[in-house]
């Protein structure tokens, strides 16, 4: 908490500062003061990543994000009379992102690049544990495109990586959507929505249904993307459209998970014993999500979890042992209305 108030006070002289230079005249340097409060904002965000879990950091972000958004929306108000300047270093930039808009169906008419992520690793370990990771905690989002490369390494199929975003940031009673998508039954993506702390709807799908390239084995890589338009979210994995969520529907599953496969050589006990614990961890997990379903049922009746912007991030989710997950070549897409 002092570490977060040290910055907070470094912010306010940054805004301080970016004041007086307004008040006399002078023109400030085009990204210079968004640069600075992006980095500290960052820097508070991320500084207890894996340690603290994503409450914790987002609980700061929102602490400090209504006293710099003024300040960022007038540097980059700023900027604009050096827009033909930058404009060459914006579309070099930007130019991965154009180059993958179509396959979202979107161009560059769309909307604006918002930011490209550096690699970030996610590590946890244990029971029902919780990371989360943005450079870029001082940005929000309505409607937007988020994508990235998912690499994995996880002890459990039903552990995941994936996105959560229109966080509200409330360390004690969170709102937020996430999708995640787990090694379970040779692949699953995941969409929950959570509502002041409670399951509020869930709806699940099988990636290799429609997507071919879609690879379940550890330490395998996965593209994920989701484009958020109002209350419809299109989910994609390595480009191929899994499914659309109508975040204003009752919790639904698309069908049973497919069951792991019985050995061909059944006198081979290593094997058998392998496909027993697989059994037994798809059973746990069936159970779990009937469970979980039925929850999701009673809440979203009592009220229905429609959040229209907020935070967004990376996310990491254990249901025991040892996670990992790897994101690479990420990037966030603000949609125009």
């Amino acid at each position: 908490m002092e570490m977060a108030m040290r910055k907070l006070l470094i912010i306010l002289w940054l805004l301080s500062a970016l004041a007086l230079s307004a008040c006399s005249g002078a023109a400030p340097t085009p990204n210079a003061t968004l640069t600075a409060l992006s980095a500290s904002v960052g820097r508070t965000a991320t500084a207890s990543g894996a340690q603290s879990g994503a409450s914790d950091n987002l609980a700061t972000a929102q602490a400090i994000a209504t006293t710099t958004s003024a300040a960022i929306n007038a540097t980059q108000t700023a900027q604009v009379s050096g827009r033909d300047v930058d404009q060459l270093a914006t579309a070099t930039v930007a130019a991965p992102i154009l180059a993958e808009l179509p396959q979202y169906g979107l161009d560059a008419s769309s909307g604006r690049a918002a930011w490209l992520h550096d690699p970030l690793m996610l590590e946890i370990s244990g029971y029902h544990e919780t990371a989360f990771g943005n450079d870029h905690m001082q940005i929000t989002a309505a409607d937007f495109v988020l994508a990235a490369d998912i690499t994995w390494d996880t002890q459990y199929g039903a552990s995941g990586c994936g996105f959560m975003f229109r966080s509200n940031g409330d360390q004690d009673h969170p709102s937020q959507y996430m999708i995640i998508i787990s090694r379970f039954a040779n692949g699953r993506l995941l969409f929950t929505a959570i509502d002041g702390g409670e399951l509020a709807n869930m709806q699940d799908f099988y990636p290799k249904d429609k997507d071919t390239r879609f690879d379940w084995q550890n330490q395998t890589t996965n593209r994920l993307a989701v484009v958020a338009r109002g209350n419809l979210l299109d989910i994609y994995t390595n480009h191929s459209l899994i499914g659309t969520v109508d975040t204003t529907n009752p919790p639904g599953q698309s069908g049973a998970p497919p069951r792991p496969d019985l050995p061909t050589d059944q006198n081979d006990q290593q094997q058998m014993n392998i496909y027993q614990n697989e059994l037994k961890e798809y059973q746990d997990m069936v159970n779990q999500s009937n469970q979980d379903y039925s929850l999701a049922m009673s809440n979203h009746a009592a009220r229905p979890a429609i959040f229209t912007d907020g935070f967004l991030g990376f996310i990491a989710l254990s249901e025991s042992g040892r996670t990992s997950c790897q994101f690479s070549d990420a990037w966030l897409w603000i949609l125009d209305k």
